[in-house]
């Protein structure tokens, strides 16, 4: 693991990281499962260990946070103490109880001739990561990479540098211990943005770039790589509540889908509510958020059953907000709540309240979302949640990957064939 600051030109170093991530990545793709769990156990042990360190290092990092104008979310997110580094260091105990995909036989046949034929699950290679401030990003991605059987290099934020610069040596020397290759886990030591652009060209040493930050890092990621991206823009993420609705139970929901925690990708931005039921709905909802102190922009119909709201523009339909604002319209039709996610939605998590089936399954069948949901809050889209361990992102893309992102979507496959002496005739 390379945790050494670059002494040589941009240009070189960038070249030199992914070299040595591509050897690293062949090592890593026959590396047995055990292995791969001590590596994480140690790692978590030796964390929790170094926490003093570690906290100092972050210390560094908060000390600067004025300079980079972060908000107070965005300072909370950056900190760490104790309990949350207790917290990573569980994340990569839990990654390592997980089943190594590596190696598993997808299908597997003998054709008429006799030859065998496999299909095994295999490691994409070489994983370049782009993030946000967050130092448990850091270790979850080198971990998820990791028993994935990819070598990672992590592009971190800079308000973040000394935390993850102080999380990696300590996987280095976990790494050493354990018998990883040396440069399984590389961070990117310069904060010079130019670095991502370099990284992005070498699509011939880089097997995907996966980008978890605002709109903006992942549209330039995705107009430059040389390599397949999984992304997801945003989260516009839509509540319907169908005229069979339980009323309470969809006022229960969309609070916490809203409210539990609004900066979040998952978090409801948008809520429909059929006609027939929204004049009993609506206020019974909107007075729960309002009491959150949520501003509602409300089409003119909503707005005639809400105490408080302003209006909504047509821009509204497609805003992801992150923070304490929520678009409101009434629709006519379940097909018409499923015309307006598809139309403004991200394909990212969208959501149905219903007692009936039919419009549960009509709802399911016809959003074109990576998930869907029945009765349930949209916070629900989340890796750890579906049992997947530490997930690397929530994808929108159909291909390679699509919802969250962890341990078999940072794999793909490869035939295996059998024979004796066979001959193509």
């Amino acid at each position: 693991m390379n945790t050494a600051a670059p002494s040589v030109d941009l240009t070189q170093y960038c070249l030199t990281t992914a070299t040595n991530a591509k050897r690293a990545s062949a090592e890593l793709a026959t590396l047995d499962a055990e292995i791969k769990n001590r590596w994480l156990l140690e790692s978590a042990d030796a964390l929790v260990a170094a926490a003093g360190q570690i906290i100092v290092a972050n210390e560094s990092d908060l000390a600067a946070s004025d300079d980079y104008g972060l908000t107070d979310a965005a300072v909370d997110r950056l900190r760490l103490n104790p309990d949350r580094i207790a917290a990573i260091a569980n994340a990569l105990r839990e990654i390592s109880m997980l089943a190594d995909p590596i190696g598993e036989v997808l299908d597997g046949f003998t054709r008429p001739g006799g030859l065998q034929v496999l299909k095994k699950r295999v490691p994409l290679g070489v994983v370049f990561f782009i993030y946000e401030s967050r130092p448990n990003v850091t270790a979850d991605a080198a971990a998820i990479c990791v028993k994935s059987g990819n070598a990672v290099i992590l592009r971190g934020g800079k308000e973040a540098i000394h935390s993850s610069r102080a999380i990696v040596e300590v996987l280095a020397q976990t790494a050493e211990k354990c018998g990883l290759p040396k440069h399984a886990v590389q961070l990117v030591e310069t904060t010079d943005r130019a670095a991502v652009g370099e990284f992005l060209s070498l699509g011939e040493l880089i097997d995907v770039a996966i980008p978890r930050g605002g709109e903006g890092l992942i549209r330039r990621v995705t107009s430059e790589a040389t390599m397949p991206v999984i992304k997801h823009y945003n989260g516009n993420c839509h509540v319907y509540v169908d005229q069979s609705a339980d009323i309470e139970m969809a006022a229960k929901i969309i609070h916490n889908a809203k409210c539990q925690r609004m900066g979040v990708c998952n978090a409801c931005e948008s809520l429909l509510v059929h006609r027939s039921i929204a004049k009993s709905a609506l206020p019974v909802i909107s007075k729960r958020l309002l009491d959150e102190g949520v501003e509602i922009r409300a089409d003119e119909t909503a707005a005639q059953w809400i105490a408080k709201s302003t209006a909504a523009g047509e821009q509204d339909w497609g805003t992801e907000y992150l923070g304490p604002i929520i678009s409101v319209a009434v629709v006519d039709s379940i097909d018409d709540a499923i015309d307006h996610i598809n139309r403004y939605g991200s394909h990212h998590t969208d959501s149905i309240i219903t007692q009936d089936l039919a419009a549960a399954e009509r709802f399911t069948g016809g959003v074109d979302s990576a998930a869907v949901m029945v009765n349930a809050s949209t916070r629900f889209n989340d890796g750890s949640v579906f049992g997947l361990g530490a997930e690397i992102g929530i994808s929108t893309d159909k291909f390679h990957a699509r919802g969250p992102c962890g341990l078999r979507e940072l794999t793909t496959y490869k035939y295996i064939v059998r024979g004796d002496g066979h001959i193509r005739t």
